[in-house]
Order: C-alpha cells, then sequence, then structure tokens
C-alpha cells in the first residue's frame, strides 16, 4: 500500500465532520491562464511588496513553498507547513464561518482551491488560492503571528452565531461564485449584490460571531502593523491583492490605531477599504484577542450567556457547574424571585433535540428528542422515584424521576405562581452557568445524529464556475499559453520565434497573453 501524501495525512487526522469540506486540489485542472494568472499577480505583488510587507512575510513566501512560476501545489505546501505545526487542505469557495474557525483553531489552513479570472485579477471577493496560500501561509513561518491566528479560530469558533448570520453567508458565498462565473450576466451581479445588501439588513443585531469576524478581517485579513504613519502591510487580504496593497498605504486611506472599535467596524467585500486599523506590533493582537473574550458568552456565562443564546435562536451548547455540556436552542428564561443570586435566572428551556456530553468527552450518547430544563441553584442529582425540590431561585419543582435526567409528572412553582413546563423532560440541576458558546459542544457527535448543522452543498456553485471559466478558454488561446510557458521554461523562444509572435499578435484584446509573451522576449535578450 503505498505511503500517504502529505495532504492525504493532513485530511485523514480531521474530524470526520470536516472532512466533508474537503475536495481535491485537481492540479491538472488549472489552464494554461491559470498559471498565467498566478505568475502575474506574484511577480506584481512581490516586487511592490518587498518594502511595504512585514519582514516575516517575505522570509516565509520560500518556508510555505510559495514560488512564482506556478500555482502551489498542497503537497509541496504541506511538507512545509508540517514543520511548523500546519497543515493545509483544499475547499471549496466559502466554507461556513464555524468551519473555518474550527480548521483554524486546529492549525489547519482552508485553502480555496480555485483561482481568480484574470478579469478580476488585481481584487476577487472569492477566496481564491492566491489570496489563501500566497496571502496566509507566508506570514504564519512567523511562530508569535501564527499563534495569533490559532488563537482567533479557538475564539470564533465558540462565539455564538444568529439565525440571520446564515443568510449572510449564503449571500457572500453566492456573491463570490456568481462575480467569478464567465457566464453571469450583470443583471445576476446586482441581483446578488442586492441579495447581500437585504442579508445584512435583516440582523436583528449584531451577533457575537459577526463581531469576531469583524476582529479577523481587520487583523489578520486586512491588518497593518507598525508606526501609524509609515505601517507595513500583514493582512493576507492586502498582501494577496495587487489592488488593495497598491492602494491600502495611500494617503486615502484613513490609518486608525488598532482597538476594540474595529469589532464594531463594519466592511464590504465587494469594494477597497477606506480605512485600515494599524497594530503597534503582533504582542497586540494577542492583547485585543484577550479583551475581545472578556466580552463573550463563552467566557462569561450565566445570564448573560444564556440571553446571548436565546436571542441567536442556534443550536449553542451550555456549560453546566458539573462538567455537563448541553447543545441545542434556548428557548425561553424564567426569572427568579431572588435576585441576591450571581445567577438571577432560575428556569431555562432548551428545545429539542438535545445532546448531552461531559466536558473533553464525545457527545455520543443517544439525543433527547423534546425539551429539556435547567434548574439554577445548586448542583443536584435528579432523584429516582417522587420529588419535591426547592432552590434558592424561589423554584419549586416536582415529579416521578425515571433516572439519566428523566423525569415524568413535572410540575414547577416560581413562588405562588404555576409554570407551564413540559410533563415528560429531561432536567438538569447546575449551581451555576461557567459559560455559554456557540454551536454544539460535539459538533461531530451532533453531525453524526442530525448531518450538517450548516445545510452546506460541497461547492457545487463554486465547482461549476470554474468547469465555466475554463470551457471559455478557446483551445487556441489555451494551447498558445502552454507554448509559451514551455518556452520560457526551456529558457528559449525555440525556432519559431517569429510563427509565435504573430500567433499572439492575433490576440490583442489578450493583454495577460501579451505580457507574457514580452517577457518571454525580455529574458530572452538578457540570456547570455
Amino acid at each position: 500500500m503505498p505511503a500517504m501524501t502529505s495532504t492525504e495525512y493532513a485530511i485523514a487526522q480531521l474530524p470526520a465532520h470536516l472532512r466533508r469540506y474537503v475536495v481535491a486540489q485537481d492540479y491538472d485542472a488549472y489552464t494554461p491562464r491559470d498559471q498565467a494568472t498566478w505568475r502575474h499577480v506574484l511577480r506584481r505583488l512581490t516586487l511592490h511588496l518587498h518594502d511595504k510587507a512585514h519582514a516575516s512575510y517575505l522570509r516565509g513566501l520560500d518556508g510555505a513553498g510559495i514560488g512564482m512560476e506556478r500555482i502551489p501545489s498542497l503537497d509541496e505546501m504541506n511538507e512545509k507547513l508540517s514543520r511548523i505545526g500546519w497543515s493545509a487542505v483544499a475547499v471549496r469557495g466559502f466554507v461556513p464561518p464555524a468551519v473555518f474557525t474550527e480548521l483554524q483553531s486546529l492549525r489547519v489552513l482552508a485553502i480555496a482551491a480555485d483561482i481568480r479570472s484574470a478579469e478580476h485579477i488585481a481584487y476577487t471577493p472569492a477566496p481564491d488560492i492566491i489570496h489563501e496560500s500566497a496571502g496566509h501561509a507566508p506570514i504564519l513561518m512567523d511562530p508569535r503571528y501564527a499563534e495569533y491566528v490559532q488563537r482567533c479560530g479557538v475564539v470564533g469558533f465558540k462565539t455564538i452565531a444568529s439565525v440571520e448570520d446564515q443568510a449572510v453567508y449564503e449571500a457572500i458565498r453566492n456573491l463570490s461564485v456568481v462575480k467569478e462565473d464567465p457566464s453571469a450576466t450583470p443583471e445576476d451581479v446586482q441581483n446578488a449584490e442586492a441579495r447581500l445588501r437585504a442579508a445584512g439588513a435583516s440582523r436583528r443585531y449584531v451577533s457575537e460571531s459577526t463581531r469576531a469576524s469583524r476582529l479577523y478581517w481587520w487583523t489578520a485579513e486586512y491588518g497593518l502593523v507598525g508606526e501609524l504613519d509609515n505601517p507595513r502591510i500583514y493582512g493576507a487580504g492586502l498582501l494577496s491583492s495587487i489592488g488593495e496593497a497598491e492602494h491600502c498605504l495611500t494617503a486615502s486611506v484613513a490609518k486608525l490605531p488598532l482597538s476594540l472599535v474595529c469589532t464594531e467596524t463594519e466592511y464590504d467585500i465587494t469594494t477597497m477599504q477606506p480605512q485600515l486599523f494599524v497594530a503597534q506590533d503582533f504582542d497586540q493582537l494577542f492583547e485585543l484577542v484577550e479583551a475581545f473574550e472578556a466580552t463573550l458568552a463563552w467566557k462569561r456565562g450565566g445570564d448573560f450567556g444564556l440571553r446571548e443564546a436565546l436571542r441567536a435562536r442556534t443550536v449553542n451548547h451550555l456549560v453546566l457547574s458539573n462538567g455537563l455540556e448541553i447543545s441545542g436552542r434556548v428557548g425561553q428564561m424564567i426569572q427568579g424571585t431572588n435576585h441576591s443570586e450571581p445567577l438571577t435566572t432560575a428556569l431555562a428551556r432548551l428545545d429539542g433535540p438535545v445532546l448531552l456530553s461531559r466536558t473533553g468527552q464525545s457527545g455520543d450518547q443517544r439525543p433527547w428528542p423534546g425539551e429539556a430544563l435547567v434548574a439554577f441553584g445548586r448542583d443536584l442529582e435528579l432523584p429516582r422515584g417522587d420529588f419535591n425540590i426547592d432552590l434558592p431561585s424561589g423554584l419549586s419543582l416536582s415529579g416521578f424521576g425515571i433516572g439519566e435526567h428523566e423525569v415524568i409528572h413535572l410540575s414547577a412553582h416560581l413562588g405562588e405562581q404555576r409554570l407551564e413546563v413540559p410533563s415528560w423532560t429531561q432536567l438538569f440541576f447546575s449551581r451555576g452557568l461557567p459559560s455559554v458558546a456557540g454551536g454544539p459542544a460535539d459538533p461531530g457527535a451532533w453531525d453524526r445524529w442530525f448531518g450538517d448543522l450548516n445545510a452546506f452543498a460541497a461547492g457545487e456553485g463554486e465547482q461549476r464556475a470554474r468547469e465555466r471559466k475554463a470551457e471559455a478558454l478557446e483551445p487556441e488561446l489555451a494551447a498558445l499559453y502552454s507554448k509559451i510557458r514551455h518556452h520560457r521554461e526551456a529558457g528559449s523562444h525555440g525556432t519559431d520565434a517569429n510563427h509565435l509572435a504573430a500567433e499572439v499578435a492575433r490576440h490583442p484584446e489578450e493583454w495577460l497573453l501579451q505580457e507574457e509573451f514580452t517577457e518571454l522576449c525580455a529574458t530572452r535578450k538578457e540570456a547570455p
């Protein structure tokens, strides 16, 4: 049996619920024009960035397996990245934020396998291999910065997303596909942009997940570092975009000191950014992410965490005082009568299904299909048989305990008020609520029971757009790009230089081809 490639090994290490998002790079599917696009962008970027990018980026290009001549293979990248404890896997376009951040928390780069079209060579809203590999990978060679990127993954993965965040994600993904599809009409683009505006307007509030995405955007994607009036580029979105790299340090872009204000600052993926945030150094990034963490339900728990999960209307998980983790949708909070307690919520209801796990362990128990209740104030085991329990919150519960948290004939009173509770349910007790975090506690177990939480189809739209781009390249043009590439690699024009020039001249509208040929001629003249 042949040994695994470095990429196959990286994929095999992933949890099963993440492997569904991975696709083969299919290196042979890159067209000759794709290779020319890579060369054009990398040549211009490295020339422009040599005195503008953070020194770690320039040093890291070779260290990450990124060369100028051709699109990198993931196997080559993974050979290099494995030395610093990272890896890379190919995905199709935008993956759900929870998937992207979980991969990042595991020190795995999600590399969009596709490459931008020549029409969008300066900037594209679609994730592509230029952005993901040439933008993100090189600067990971800086250990301190790599630690920050992983930390962002951990934090982003634990934030709570709202139901509207999913609509925004789908709209962004749709726009990126449409803009890179050569068959898309101007009306298609306008409709995709309008859909994104409508999805953004549908948000009832700014979720933790949205604020985390802004933190990542204004640092790892579009960050500057150093002196405010003479910063260096370190954000991958700037490092991988010719247009942004040339625009970002001009006086037309406002430079703001980095602070938590960035998490409240919106961004527009369809245009160049009007302002950027400047970090003093990479250590400040850690100060910022720690300050941001302190605002999150994951860290704060308690009433705050419950309220955040309640208004999100999404699957999240509660961490109880005894280490149990309950995953589901928080559907109701009932306040106690004793407001001197640290946790004023007396009873929380989770809509089914509910999945139980324990901190650090998998949630392989059979899910509870209906509602579950968590009563706060004491750490108690549910008694078997008849029970009557009074809690410091003023909550009184009675019923018949079956075991394994299952209770029937449940009734609840808050003081003199009778509460409506399910008569057959799962009931948990907890002294407090240390944490409320985004998504299920065990994504793999949730995936095994209920399937893909994000209802993600693995890149069909991106794949169709890629096929249409390949079909749009005329065979004669493809042959010319290949011929020029062959001559450049061979170090000569060959014996048909005049014939090649005549063939190229028949395509004056193909500016990238003209550039490739002009460079070939210049290289030949300079050769000894």
